[in-house]
């Protein structure tokens, strides 16, 4: 298996149980801000972490900075909406599966901006995804 695949497959792993923390916070009826400003302190610690393991040097133009605040404002976004929904008695069998369907906006952008080939096989799999994404949040 090569190593992007392995590397999503971690990813798809740490972001399973890093959605079911997410339930268990809303279960425990935790104020979203103080849950996503703990999170979001985490994940600065660990990239931090992980720049200087790499003995990277901290180099980020005016237009990435942009980009990382958009992104990062989305995903704020993205991650209170989803939040607050599972406090307000959503179920996670829906909520998340509902949430899955971001792929829908990421897989077409990636073929658009980055002119990923399309493939029979790749729409197969977009297909499968979609429709057990639909099948699972009924």
């Amino acid at each position: 298996m090569n190593i992007p695949i392995m590397l999503a497959l971690v990813t798809l792993i740490t972001g399973g149980i890093s959605r079911f923390c997410t339930k268990v916070a809303g279960e425990n009826q935790v104020y979203s801000p103080s849950y996503m400003i703990v999170s979001s302190l985490c994940l600065c610690l660990i990239g931090i972490v992980i720049h200087f393991v790499h003995r990277q040097p901290f180099e980020l133009s005016a237009k990435m900075a942009g980009l990382a605040a958009i992104g990062g404002t989305v995903g704020g976004i993205g991650f209170y909406t989803m939040l607050l929904a599972l406090r307000l008695g959503g179920e996670g069998s829906i909520v998340f599966p509902i949430a899955g369907l971001g792929l829908l906006v990421a897989v077409p952008l990636s073929f658009i901006v980055f002119s990923e080939p399309i493939t029979g096989t790749k729409l197969l799999g977009l297909g499968l995804s979609i429709s057990s994404i639909i099948v699972l949040s009924r």
